[in-house]
């Protein structure tokens, strides 16, 4: 049964700027940018870039760069980090970075922060030379931050310029209940990465709705939650298509990452069955089918969760494929929730 009563997600998108088999990084990065500004032609909210580093197949490592870049080439979505690994960088740096992503483009740049590598640990052992993390770290530097992008007290000794005054808002990203209760504490925005760890998604969503403690900038909690969606006009097209999320999820299980391949007929029946159930477990809050399979998943997320926002996440190989599954789920997300509204109305 639809709840006309339930909240309207905002529909936002993770990108991962994935490295397709047979092109390169230069063409990874601009079909990024591409596809912001299509989500931006639909009307999403956000537009978030995500660290990652040594791996062949992602070319978002520089990701305040690459914000830098998607941020230039749009006009009024938000851009963000969905995020910076804070382990990896001093507070200063991400705060004289972003303060200045916020002085070129105001009000559109979005901060979220994650306590994760984002790698492997050889290379976090490059990134971080000698530090060793602790588990205070990452709230004090979250407070540091928030320090940082605040307007400057006076006496303040240690200032970020740019950065001090800008108040780019602030996420906290996780796939535990760590970062839940952190954001629900400080008052600022959650983000649970369910599109690739979502065993812990309704339990850290009541975390933090039940500990939230409003902030000025955020009197109400705001959960944006990630959905690995892939659509098309057919259930069984967009089970094709979802082959090459299917060897990039198995990849990750295995150890064996790789550009991101075409799709491939049939595949899931070639896996084992153990393969195959790992890779559900990953893609548990996936949406993948035609239109009306996918109004009825987002249906089914929005009522489970109460989410504010859907993160999508769409690894589809053909970049113009991609496009049409955000059309397809813009449209089916539109016809969802204008029904409500009519439910709603004359109820």
């Amino acid at each position: 049964m639809t709840d006309s009563s339930a909240p309207r997600p905002a529909l936002s998108m993770l990108d991962l700027v994935a490295v397709r088999e047979g092109g390169t990084v230069a063409d990874a990065l601009q079909i990024a940018l591409r596809t912001a500004q299509h989500a931006e032609q639909l009307g999403f909210a956000r537009y978030w870039l995500a660290e990652h580093h040594n791996m062949a197949g992602i070319a978002s490592s520089a990701t305040a760069v690459l914000v830098g870049h998607i941020a230039a080439g749009t006009a009024r979505i938000r851009v963000g980090s969905g995020g910076i690994m804070l382990p990896n960088h001093a507070p200063l740096v991400v705060a004289e970075a972003f303060g200045t992503l916020a002085e070129l483009h105001p009000g559109r740049i979005d901060l979220g922060l994650g306590r994760a590598p984002g790698t492997d640990p050889a290379t976090m052992r490059a990134l971080r030379r000698n530090r060793v993390e602790t588990e205070e770290d990452f709230p004090r530097d979250v407070a540091e931050l928030q320090r940082l992008l605040a307007p400057a007290e006076p006496g303040q000794r240690l200032i970020a310029v740019p950065g001090a005054g800008t108040n780019v808002p602030i996420w906290l990203l996780g796939s535990s209940l760590f970062s839940a209760q952190l954001a629900a504490q400080q008052g600022l925005p959650y983000a649970f990465a369910s599109h690739f760890a979502p065993r812990m998604l309704h339990q850290a969503i009541d975390l933090y709705r039940n500990l939230f403690r409003p902030s000025a900038a955020w009197p109400k909690p705001h959960v944006a939650i990630g959905v690995p969606l892939i659509a098309a006009p057919t259930d069984d097209e967009a089970e094709y298509l979802a082959s090459s999320t299917y060897q990039r999820v198995l990849g990750i299980l295995t150890g064996d990452r790789r550009r991101l391949l075409p799709p491939v007929e049939n595949y899931a029946a070639q896996l084992q069955p153990q393969e195959r159930a790992a890779i559900g477990d990953f893609l548990a809050m996936a949406v993948i089918g035609g239109p009306d399979t996918v109004r009825a998943g987002l249906q089914r997320l929005a009522d489970a969760t109460g989410a504010d926002e859907f993160m999508l996440v769409s690894d589809v190989y053909d970049p113009a494929l991609r496009l049409r599954s955000l059309d397809i789920a813009a449209q089916a997300h539109g016809m969802l929730w204008g029904e409500r509204q009519r439910l709603g109305a004359g109820g």
